[in-house]
Parts: C-alpha cells; sequence; structure tokens
C-alpha cells in the first residue's frame, strides 16, 4: 500500500476548513463555559466563607457547645476548599489539582464524628497515598 491509500484507508488526512473553524468554536464554547463554571464557584466559595466567618465563628465565644460550632467551622472551610479546588481543576486540568479536591473532599469525611474507626484508618491511608502520589509521581512544580 502506499503512503496516499493509507490515509484515505485509514482517515488520518488533513483537517478541512470545516472540522477546523468547528473544532476552534467548539473548543472556545467549552473554555468559556468552563471558565464562567469556575468564577461562579469561585464567588460561592467567597459568599460561604464570608457566611462562615459572620455566623458560625462569634458561636465560639458563647455559652453553648463550641466543640460543635468549631467542626461547623472546619467542615465549611473544608466544603469551601473543595469548591475552591474544583473550580482550578475547571481552569487548569491538571492532574494535582484532582488529586487535592480529592484530599480535601477525604479530610472533610474525616472530621465527621460518626465515621467509624476503619472509616477513619481508609481515610487516613487515602490521603497519604494521595499525598506521595502528588509529591513524587505527579509532574510539576509541588510547592
Amino acid at each position: 500500500m502506499t503512503e496516499e491509500t493509507e490515509k484515505d484507508v485509514i482517515g488520518t488526512g488533513e483537517e478541512t476548513g470545516v472540522e477546523r473553524a468547528i473544532g476552534n468554536y467548539v473548543g472556545v464554547v467549552i473554555h468559556l463555559f468552563l471558565s464562567v463554571l469556575a468564577l461562579l464557584l469561585v464567588i460561592a466559595a467567597g459568599i460561604a466563607a464570608y457566611d462562615t466567618v459572620v455566623r458560625d465563628f462569634p458561636q465560639l465565644w458563647q455559652q453553648n457547645d463550641e466543640y460543635v460550632a468549631l467542626q461547623r467551622i472546619v467542615e465549611n472551610v473544608l466544603l469551601i476548599a473543595i469548591a475552591a479546588e474544583f473550580a482550578f481543576l475547571l481552569l487548569y486540568h491538571r492532574m494535582s489539582a484532582a488529586v487535592e479536591v480529592v484530599v480535601f473532599v477525604l479530610a472533610r469525611k474525616t472530621v465527621n464524628p460518626n465515621i467509624t474507626a476503619l472509616d477513619l484508618l481508609l481515610c487516613a491511608a487515602a490521603i497519604a497515598g494521595l499525598i506521595i502520589l502528588r509529591f513524587y509521581y505527579l509532574p510539576g512544580k509541588t510547592t
């Protein structure tokens, strides 16, 4: 087979102008959609952070149970971190951002008081494994 017929059989020829235009247009639309979604997530995280500071922090100094207030604050802060990291994942499409999102999700699960000892052990092992994966096996700057 000659090179010309292989291209026809395999379908690996040059892009037509229409394919290139549609590919560029769809790529731009997807990028804009993900950017707007990431911006909305960052705005929601900012509003949630403000709400946490205004509503939950003063409960630490009241006569009520401070442990419950602190637990709620930590859960909200981790949820805000999950939203922010997910926004970065949508913008940059890096594997390290995906690993960080999963680490924050696992960390939020570990602060739940109803978690079993086995769940806590599995979460701690998973977090340790993901941190090792992030620092030793994923390319790029780790600091």
